[in-house]
């Protein structure tokens, strides 16, 4: 699936309400990253930070994954509460899969 900007625009709703229901810092999203030549910016200022992603060309979920991220590095989180929230996103924005085995679902 192909990235537009309708998407992720609903996916920076998503992930800033999922922010503010655990009490993290809720990033800015913006589109494209100032910086050529990168997919993914982070710019942090005085009680906040800005996550900026490059959408054009790109598949949908490299551009949710680095949303994603761009949580996780603005609230500086470690292991295991950064792969707990990106588990949450994931789901969150709608991403799960059928366990093969067993008919339940998980994380995409």
């Amino acid at each position: 699936m192909e990235s537009n900007t309708v998407n992720f625009a609903h996916a920076a709703r998503t992930l800033a309400h999922e922010a503010r229901v655990r009490g993290l810092l809720v990033p800015g999203f913006r589109c494209p990253p100032r910086i050529l030549g990168v997919d993914r910016s982070l710019r942090r200022w005085d009680g906040g930070a800005t996550v900026a992603v490059r959408v054009k060309g790109r598949p949908w979920v490299a551009v949710v994954a680095d949303m994603i991220e761009g949580m996780v590095v603005a609230n500086q989180l470690v292991p295991p509460v950064a792969d707990r929230l990106r588990a949450e996103m994931w789901v969150a924005l709608g991403f799960v899969a059928q366990d093969s085995d067993s008919g339940r679902s998980k994380v995409a």
